[in-house]
C-alpha cells in the first residue's frame, strides 16, 4: 500500500487504526517475523481475544494479512504478517486525500 494510491477514506482508516498503542505494538512485533495468534498474544502479554480484535482492525486497514496453516499435528493456526505499506503524511498528501473523502467521512472514524 502506497499513500499516493490511498483515498481520503483509506487514509482516515489507516490513521485511526494506528492511533492505538496496542496496534502499534502488534505491528512492531510482526515486523520481526510473521507469527500466529497464540504465540503473538504471549509475546505481547495480552489475551488472544483482545489481540484478535486488534488484528482484525489492522487487516481491515490493509496493514497486515493473514493465512491459515495446518500444523503437523493437524491444528489450524492463523498466521499474520505485515503488509508492505508506505504512508507519507504531508500537507500535499492531505490536500489530495481530502478530494476523495466520501460523504460518510464527516462522522468520526471509530477505532477503539
Amino acid at each position: 500500500m502506497d499513500s499516493s494510491e490511498m483515498t481520503g477514506d483509506g487514509l482516515l482508516q489507516v490513521l485511526a487504526t494506528l492511533a492505538n498503542p496496542h496496534r502499534l505494538r502488534v505491528l512492531a512485533a510482526l515486523t520481526q517475523e510473521r507469527d500466529y495468534v497464540s504465540q503473538l498474544a504471549r509475546e505481547l502479554g495480552i489475551s488472544r481475544a483482545l489481540l484478535q480484535v486488534h488484528l482484525r482492525k489492522l487487516e481491515a486497514a490493509g496493514l497486515v494479512k493473514s493465512a491459515i496453516e495446518v500444523s503437523d499435528d493437524g491444528k489450524a493456526m492463523k498466521f499474520y504478517e505485515v503488509t508492505p505499506f508506505d504512508v507519507h503524511l504531508t500537507p500535499g498528501a492531505i490536500r489530495i486525500a481530502v478530494r476523495t473523502l466520501g460523504t460518510d467521512s464527516d462522522a468520526e472514524v471509530a477505532a477503539p
